[in-house]
């Protein structure tokens, strides 16, 4: 059965739910502010996602490594900081779009 938990029911009642898991095969998703960020299922089926990813994330990984060996630990954490501010920009600018947008008086008809 596929359930339905937020993060502080996780932490509060994680025995209960891991017992479900594996006992009854249910998936959990669980949520942070309403939105849906991780999943607790029984190792059956983690097994056989993983067989169906057959590797494409290890792949990916190695290759993304692979552009970052000649750098220092110290550069890439530079890289690492300046592209999660980037982010961080551009996320508040896409915000600011928004809050501008919703904050327009409608045309009345």
């Amino acid at each position: 059965m596929l359930r339905e938990a937020t993060a502080m029911t996780v932490r509060q009642t994680l025995g209960e739910l891991l017992n479900g898991v594996q006992y009854r095969h249910d998936n959990i998703v669980i949520t942070k502010a309403g939105k849906p960020v991780a999943a607790l299922v029984d190792m059956a089926t983690f097994e056989r996602m993983r067989r169906q990813n057959d590797g494409e994330f290890e792949r990916a990984w190695a290759q993304i490594a692979k552009g970052f060996e000649d750098l220092s630990e110290e550069e890439v954490e530079k890289l690492a900081a300046q592209a999660l501010e980037e982010a961080r920009d551009e996320i508040g600018q896409q915000a600011k779009t928004t809050s501008s947008a919703s904050s327009l008086p409608s045309a009345k008809k």
